[in-house]
């Protein structure tokens, strides 16, 4: 049966698959869409399949949050090359993911992600499809919900390399906007790992200040005072570069994050929690 352009136009639109693979899969099917649809689906599985092995180096990090501040949702997708990452139609699969999983449970989305469904199909599937369409491997890497009482804003860098949602509670009139800042902070802050000093376990800090206290006694203090230069570098340094509250905030290295905040709000605010995807991490 003869396929004509008009149809091969169609099954392109609804399919996004290439041109040619339409036109051979309307043939195999009889000029039948449906089944067109499900050749060009098995054919994606297959070189989803073959592709599974290859390095995913590339991707785009996104956060996504919800109309009123309570929800949001971070995905990682990787790719093989930034020239696919960089695709629109790439993205659109990102934004596609994101913002379908909003409105999938908490639990599904930070546990099984990969059989929740998005109008119709699993993140899977969606994902298997992308491979048939950008021929490289792509994985879902990282999928994240938070939601809460609080107020929650997130930040997505241009490069699409990493990207953070942070949580605000309290009354401050302006915490979206507070919320906004911290997962700012906490997105170009690439060392953080804590959000307070008392989350810090004991053994890391006993860790950190024995090896801070070998190092000023090679460079020849006595016992006695390298104990306390390495306190004094753990106090600062360490926990400047791993605890986000402590961070000096990027507006004013003047004052950390916490001072700065507190600054800045308009009536009571707490940072309740926070996180930071990155692509490769």
């Amino acid at each position: 049966m003869a396929i004509s352009a008009s149809d091969v136009k169609r099954l392109r639109e609804e399919t996004d698959a290439p041109m040619m693979e339409c036109k051979v899969a309307l043939e195999e099917a009889g000029g039948d869409f449906e089944k067109a649809k499900a050749i060009l689906r098995e054919k994606g599985q297959s070189a989803a399949a073959k592709r599974s092995g290859r390095s995913t180096s590339e991707g785009v990090a996104k956060f996504v949050v919800s109309a009123d501040g309570k929800t949001a949702v971070g995905v990682v997708l990787e790719s093989e090359t930034d020239f696919v990452s960089n695709n629109e139609g790439f993205r659109k699969l990102v934004d596609t993911l994101a913002n379908g999983l909003l409105n999938a449970p908490a639990d599904a989305v930070n546990g099984d992600v990969n059989s929740v469904s998005i109008d119709g199909k699993t993140v899977a599937e969606l994902v298997t499809e992308g491979v048939a369409l950008f021929r490289e491997n792509i994985q879902l890497t990282q999928a994240v919900k938070l939601e809460s009482d609080g107020t929650i804003g997130a930040y997505n860098h241009h490069n699409g390399k990493f990207a953070s949602a942070a949580v605000i509670g309290g009354d401050a009139s302006n915490a979206s906007e507070l919320a906004t800042e911290v997962a700012t902070q906490a997105a170009i802050s690439d060392t953080v790992e804590y959000l307070t000093r008392a989350e810090v376990p004991q053994d890391v800090i006993a860790s950190e200040i024995e090896a801070e206290t070998k190092r000023a006694i090679n460079d020849g203090k006595p016992a006695e005072m390298a104990a306390k230069i390495a306190e004094g570098r753990v106090n600062k340094e360490f926990f400047q570069n791993k605890v986000l509250l402590e961070r000096p905030h990027w507006k004013d290295e003047s004052k950390s994050t916490a001072q700065f905040l507190k600054e800045m709000a308009q009536g009571t605010a707490e940072v309740t929690g926070f996180k930071r995807l990155t692509v490769g991490g």
